[in-house]
């Protein structure tokens, strides 16, 4: 399953989206807020399709909010780079070894760093419990517009049925590098004025066994990220 270049282009979607969703107009007959972010995608923003269907009907998003996910998915990588390099200068501690963030990865293992990733943005979708049998088959449908690689839309349709567990998503982070992405990838997606998805959250950096100081670095760093 390759899911390296799908995500990226699911992460650079997000600003594209976002504008589009500014210039709709909210609770149209046809398919409300849902539909009025995926109206006019344009330009072949199939990826677009893609995330807001993930994203689903989440009113209280803003343009500039913590979804405006742009710079695809090596900008991700830099971000926990940046949180790892100013919580380690917190630390007043000489950092052992240099992250290896998904930027700074060969091919090989930036793949599994992008399938982890993207494991953690398919439940941080669900974290609103929005993702109904209809919505499902939505997501499913605009993916494989999206790619035709059929073991990973038995992936995607394995992932969406599951039900939400943290500690399941964060048992597949096989390195620190790898579970601080995936925390990013999450705060990016979820909307923390909604008590179900801040609980997710906070859940999932538990599993993740996020020190405290990299938690809120990392949750920092998006917010600069993404104003």
């Amino acid at each position: 399953m390759n899911t390296r270049g799908l995500l990226d282009q699911l992460l650079r979607s997000g600003q594209d989206l976002l504008q589009k969703k500014a210039g709709a107009t909210q609770g149209k007959a046809s398919g409300g807020a849902l539909g009025s972010m995926l109206s006019g995608a344009g330009g072949g923003a199939l990826a677009a399709g893609a995330m807001g269907l993930l994203l689903g009907n989440k009113k209280v998003r803003k343009v500039g909010g913590k979804v405006a996910i742009y710079g695809g998915l090596a900008a991700l990588g830099v971000i926990a780079y940046k949180a790892y390099g100013n919580w380690q200068a917190q630390q007043g501690t000489a950092p052992a070894r240099e992250p290896q963030t998904v930027d700074r990865l060969p091919a090989a293992q930036a793949e599994q760093h992008s399938q982890a990733i993207l494991t953690a943005l398919v439940a941080a979708a669900k974290a609103d419990g929005h993702v109904d049998e209809r919505e499902r088959a939505l997501i499913e449908g605009e993916f494989t517009k999206l790619d035709n690689d059929r073991e990973l839309h038995h992936w995607l349709h394995a992932e969406l049925n599951k039900p939400l567990d943290p500690a399941g998503v964060a048992r597949i982070a096989s390195t620190p590098e790898m579970a601080a992405e995936m925390y990013v990838a999450s705060v990016m997606m979820v909307d923390e004025e909604s008590f179900m998805e801040k609980s997710y959250l906070e859940e999932l950096a538990r599993q993740l066994k996020l020190a405290p100081g990299l938690k809120v670095e990392l949750e920092n760093q998006v917010r600069q990220a993404t104003l």
